[in-house]
């Protein structure tokens, strides 16, 4: 079995790939969940349905999120009532949203309902929130703070940030800073030490893979596995999304360095673009633009060799 940590669209363009070397059923994606938000009453999780969709074989991979030639009819008679939902939602998308919610206001958990989910969209591997309980990405900008989907979305990335906060379920409207590490699921520990090797893919150190790291136990369970991280960057250049601004924000160099040193404590390969230009001792240098689905097949083929030869 082998298990990914994944956010954004980086490490699901690899997971593509895999999917051609692995059963389904063979593979466990641990999902960044810092993201979620509430939209119209229904609830968002934009990175596990990345890859729900993704192997469910309906994911709209032009844009790497959303399903495939979905419709926006709700979302635009909503526009037209004046109820503008910034990010746009699709038909059939926003039927697993209120599938969801209603799950969840039932009192089942975020891992039970993805399960049932799955499960009605004949999804075989084995897909996993990073945690159960509200966890939420903030940036700060020099007037205010706001959920990361308004930043990149809404605000489409323009604005300055100063910082990055995660915010648990507490006192404020937007939740209080996390006092204590989230908790881990079971599952995610148990896919972590149950696999073969760990890999984490090209998606941002910051707001996608990060959160997954600050959940309990996650960090240990990695040092006793076999992983692989591959860099988001090339040169200073991210490879898609936020990441060269969020690091800088979050105090990090915007680098394949900089993902490095984050990473350290744990990784036992690391992986750069053939482009780069600051290759880290001992890292394995391959073509990681993933344009197409060849490259991301090419490019787990090369991975698949390293985790055979470990």
């Amino acid at each position: 079995m082998i298990t990914f940590l994944s956010g954004g669209t980086g490490t699901p363009k690899l997971v593509r790939g895999f999917r051609k070397l692995y059963n389904d059923s063979d593979i466990s994606v641990v999902v960044n969940t810092a993201e979620d938000m509430w939209v119209s009453g229904n609830h968002l999780s934009p990175d596990i349905d990345t890859v729900m969709y993704l192997f469910a074989g309906i994911l709209n991979t032009d844009t790497w999120w959303g399903i495939e030639d979905d419709t926006t009819i709700t979302n635009d008679f909503l526009n037209k009532m004046g109820e503008n939902e910034f990010i746009t939602v699709g038909d059939q998308d926003r039927a697993v949203h209120i599938a969801r919610a209603a799950m969840l206001k039932r009192g089942l958990s975020l891992t039970e309902s993805t399960k049932l989910i799955c499960r009605e969209l004949r999804v075989y591997a084995n897909v996993l929130p990073m945690t159960d309980q509200e966890v939420t990405t903030f940036v700060t900008t020099p007037d205010t703070e706001m959920h990361f989907q308004e930043y990149w979305v809404k605000k489409k990335g323009r604005v300055e940030i100063t910082g990055v906060k995660r915010r648990c379920k507490g006192e404020s409207q937007n939740g209080g800073p996390c006092k204590d590490e989230p908790a881990a699921t079971p599952e995610v520990i148990d896919a972590i030490e149950s696999a073969d090797s760990v890999i984490i893919g090209p998606s941002n150190p910051v707001t996608s893979i990060s959160p997954i790291l600050e959940c309990s136990g996650v960090r240990e369970a990695l040092k006793k596995q076999f992983v692989i991280v591959m860099s988001p960057f090339i040169g200073d250049t991210p490879i898609s999304g936020p990441a060269k601004a969020l690091m800088e924000a979050w105090g990090l160099k915007p680098t394949s360095r900089g993902t490095y040193n984050l990473y350290k404590d744990f990784l036992d390969i690391f992986i750069q673009d053939t482009r780069d230009t600051d290759i880290i001792p001992g890292a394995v240098v391959l073509d990681t633009l993933m344009l197409d689905e060849k490259i991301s097949i090419e490019l787990a083929e090369s991975v698949n060799a390293l985790i055979k030869r470990e």
